[in-house]
């Protein structure tokens, strides 16, 4: 089996994969960063994206091999050291825009590369940039709101739907 080496949220890592291991098999079986959910196997839910050097990817449709060499962030990687949640974190919480969790770290993954691209993006550019990402619990307006507030917009005035 290969070796495959990778910074993953700012650390360097390396573990043994077969060639055809998916990379967020990787992640949550070889490198115990089970933040990285699996819900689909397919790239339909949205569950498992990640960031490979910087590009929101679903980590079910890439082999661990493709990755070798790259820097990858995770969900595990974006609150502060001490375990202090990031804006979009705090976000998420705060406009309750998680209810059973599974969809959560994909969500803020792919969310996080939106703001990363589009500082302040409108409700109608968050709600299209989220159509990768299935959520089954919370009809996607507290993510929506979560969202444009880590983005430092008035969500005040957004009514419930």
């Amino acid at each position: 089996m290969p070796e495959i080496n990778m910074v993953v949220n700012g650390r360097s890592m390396r573990a043994e994969a077969e060639p055809r291991a998916l990379l967020s098999d990787f992640l949550r079986e070889d490198l115990s960063l089970t933040g990285t959910h699996v819900g689909c196997d397919t790239g339909q839910c949205g569950a498992c994206v990640v960031h490979v050097d910087g590009v929101a990817v679903k980590s079910c449709n890439m082999l661990a091999v493709e990755a070798a060499g790259c820097e990858v962030s995770t969900i595990e990687g974006q609150a502060g050291p001490d375990g202090t949640l990031n804006a979009l974190q705090q976000a998420f919480q705060d406009h309750h825009g998680l209810q059973c969790g599974f969809c959560t770290p994909g969500m803020v993954m792919s969310a996080a590369a939106l703001l990363k691209e589009n500082p302040t993006p409108s409700e109608a550019e968050v709600r299209a940039h989220l159509e990768g990402n299935l959520c089954r619990c919370t009809g996607y307006h507290n993510i929506v709101k979560a969202i444009l507030a880590a983005s430092g917009q008035d969500v005040s005035g957004i009514a419930a739907e």
